[in-house]
């Protein structure tokens, strides 16, 4: 018999699943918050909770806190009930146990501000280093054109390889994941029209942020009295911001293609995408970092702080220096802006498949996965 993905090897990893099958068993058993969110509607269609189901619990999860402050069994009660803290825990656990290539899943835990600047710096050094090789790193800077600093099939080839692999990457590990999680109730598939319309559930939720309400109007903050809807906001702020940048490269993309040479007028399209996506990409980063400093620690695992708070430096530094380049395109800081906006992108695709940005796939996998078991 073929063996689940996410058999765990590590002490650790084994010691959090057996945890928070205990937790859901006495979840299981009290069901006060059953109404709360997915997680516990989830939690109830199962008897038993083996180490793919505890994964797609806990990637189900979106940890806003409503169950810590209404458990009668939270610390300090001696059951030590903390469902968003074992959770997130698991949810590391399982990235690790699903990332391709495997031996690479190791490096979840060795994201922190310091190993983001460090690849960054790295990924800038391959960048100037190619714009040495083309021979253009002294082009002048007066026609903004940046492709006469780096060549455009030297861009195309070096981002296009990275982008593949990632996607590759992503998309294995989300199918590992979702093999494992469709061992458990799966509700009736069988019908198309239902599948699709489950599917299209799904995806609204994740587009919406809909678990981010918790059972009220927004998430708990401080206390199951302190409500915001902040949290929901930045990542709205961060995703959609880095969709609109993600748009605007494929515009200009197909722009080239047309032989519509850059660089392109303040008011064109990649332009006033790339900048929309680049200040939503500066409010939404800064903005989950200063909930992260301030929430109740209670509610997250102090290990992961390092990974968050240096996926977040990425991506706020991918902003910045973008929006940089886009006010000195037409100086003779462009060279070196363009390098460093260039290699800190290349960070942030080299880490993608190994760092927090994961998240997102696999909670909307999970949903997937909800609505079908639903759906039944």
């Amino acid at each position: 018999m073929k063996l689940p993905y996410s058999l765990v090897t590590s002490s650790t990893a084994a010691a959090l699943l057996v945890e928070g099958e205990r937790i859901m068993v006495v979840c299981n058993a009290c069901r006060y918050c059953e109404g709360y969110c997915a997680v516990f509607q989830a939690m109830e269609r199962r008897v038993a909770f083996p180490a793919a189901d505890m994964n797609y619990l806990a990637n189900l999860c979106h940890n806003c806190g409503e169950c810590l402050y209404a458990c009668q069994y939270a610390p300090p009660h001696e059951f030590n009930i903390n469902v968003p803290r074992n959770l997130a825990q698991i949810r590391l656990a399982s990235y690790e146990a699903y990332a391709w290539p495997s031996f690479l899943g190791r490096a979840f835990r060795m994201h922190s501000v310091g190993t983001s600047l460090a690849v960054s710096g790295a990924m800038i050094a391959v960048m100037a280093a190619a714009t040495a090789i083309a021979g253009s790193f002294g082009a002048p800077a007066a026609s903004a054109d940046f492709y006469a600093v780096l060549p455009h099939h030297v861009m195309i080839g070096m981002f296009g390889s990275v982008f593949t692999f990632v996607v590759a990457a992503l998309a294995i590990g989300v199918a590992r994941f979702r093999k494992d999680a469709a061992a458990g109730p799966r509700g009736d598939e069988t019908a198309p029209r239902r599948g699709a319309r489950s599917t299209y559930r799904a995806v609204k939720d994740a587009l919406t942020l809909k678990n981010l309400h918790g059972s009220g109007a927004d998430c708990t903050y401080q206390g199951e009295e302190s409500r915001t809807p902040w949290r929901r906001w930045f990542h709205h702020c961060t995703f959609y911001g880095f969709m609109l940048c993600f748009a605007s490269t494929s515009v200009a993309a197909v722009y080239h293609w047309l032989g519509w040479s850059a660089p392109y007028g303040y008011t064109s399209a990649p332009v006033i995408l790339g900048s929309l996506g680049g200040f939503g990409l500066l409010i939404g980063p800064a903005g989950l970092y200063g909930l992260s400093v301030a929430r109740d620690g209670e509610l997250t695992d102090p290990v992961q702080q390092p990974i968050d708070r240096g996926f977040i430096l990425l991506l706020f530094l991918t902003s910045f220096t973008g929006l940089a380049l886009l006010v000195l395109r037409a100086t003779p800081a462009m060279p070196a802006l363009l390098i460093v906006h260039l290699g800190v992108v290349l960070a942030l695709f080299v880490t993608m498949p190994y760092g927090k940005f994961v998240h997102g796939f696999y909670r909307t996998a999970a949903l997937v996965q909800h609505h079908h078991e639903r759906a039944g």
